[in-house]
């Protein structure tokens, strides 16, 4: 048994069709990969999920995150208990809050968002227990495990996974900043009356493979700097000790340039919440990012000059394979 699980988070923000994203999942478990999750940008997460668990047959599928504003949490159970069943427990369910700027132009008010999370997550585990008192369509209990994570990019929202969730799903923090979340979401549920060495903690990378490591290094400046045009990113870097950085990258994101936005992000930054360079180099990374409490590491791969994503991707799994 693989004692350093690896996973892998595809992007349904890309133009990657199911069948592709699919097709990687497949590639990704011949090649010892633990789990391939999927996150909820332009397409749905849940089904993409489903897809990868029908072509598949080991690997762990799941969401990294379902954005907890776009089902009602007895649809996004009842979605969940059926993959979990087709796919005969192979999935994780991750659960967040997305950004309020991409909800309001959608027309979703978030209010209170952090209540919602945990009463959304609580629901959620609720009606896969079978404890759900509707009296019309009570859910029978889910026949299988599904584990519920939470997304946690502040130690409040760390907290909630502490509080109600099977863990916590961090993106893009420090590896200081992780063993931060970590501590506040264990000390969460040691209050809580949980045992906090379970509480999981699955965490998605930036990945930037390349030989050439100034391409590498420029490509993660370039996808850090586009992150930080989120509030919820800026806060969380600042938390980091990125403060000058973020005074300076939101400074030039008002006049639009990338660019200038990318020359804003250290290299101290990108050591702290990336990995890039050679197979060598990003697999010493890894252990890193382990070392700070990431049972599950999950590559979400960039590719490095201009070459394609679904590419470098299919590249990664093959030269990074556990």
């Amino acid at each position: 048994m693989n004692t350093t699980p690896l996973g892998l988070v595809l992007s349904t923000a890309t133009e990657a069709p199911p069948r592709e994203l699919a097709a990687i999942g497949q590639l990704a478990e011949e090649h010892g990969f633990a789990a391939v999750l999927v996150n909820e940008g332009r397409g749905d997460a849940l089904a993409c999920a489903q897809a990868i668990a029908a072509v598949t047959q080991r690997i762990q599928v799941g969401t990294n995150i379902a954005n907890i504003y776009y089902r009602h949490p007895f649809l996004a159970a009842m979605t969940a208990a059926t993959i979990a069943e087709l796919s005969e427990g192979r999935l994780v369910l991750g659960l967040g809050m997305s950004h309020r700027q991409l909800l309001k132009a959608q027309g979703i008010e978030m209010n209170n968002p952090r209540d919602y999370l945990r009463d959304y997550t609580q629901k959620v585990k609720q009606i896969l227990a079978g404890e759900d008192r509707n009296p019309l369509f009570a859910a029978r209990p889910c026949p299988w495990p599904v584990p519920v994570l939470v997304a946690a990019l502040t130690v409040e929202s760390a907290q909630v996974a502490g509080e109600v969730a099977d863990g916590l799903m961090p993106f893009l923090p420090s590896l200081d900043y992780l063993k931060v979340l970590l501590k506040s979401a264990r000390e969460r549920a040691s209050a809580a009356g949980r045992d906090p060495v379970q509480l999981d903690c699955i965490l998605s990378i930036p990945t930037f493979m390349s030989n050439n490591l100034g391409a590498a290094i420029s490509a993660a400046k370039h996808n850090l700097a586009f992150f930080a045009r989120l509030p919820n990113y800026r806060l969380q870097w600042r938390r980091c000790g990125f403060e000058a950085e973020m005074d300076a990258v939101t400074a030039a994101w008002k006049t639009g340039d990338r660019r200038a936005a990318a020359a804003c992000i250290s290299e101290n930054m990108v050591n702290q919440i990336c990995i890039y360079g050679s197979p060598q180099m990003c697999r010493s990374q890894l252990a890193a990012f382990r070392a700070a409490g990431a049972r599950l590491p999950l590559l979400a791969v960039s590719p490095v000059n201009d070459s394609d994503r679904l590419g470098a991707t299919r590249t990664a799994i093959r030269q990074l394979a556990p």
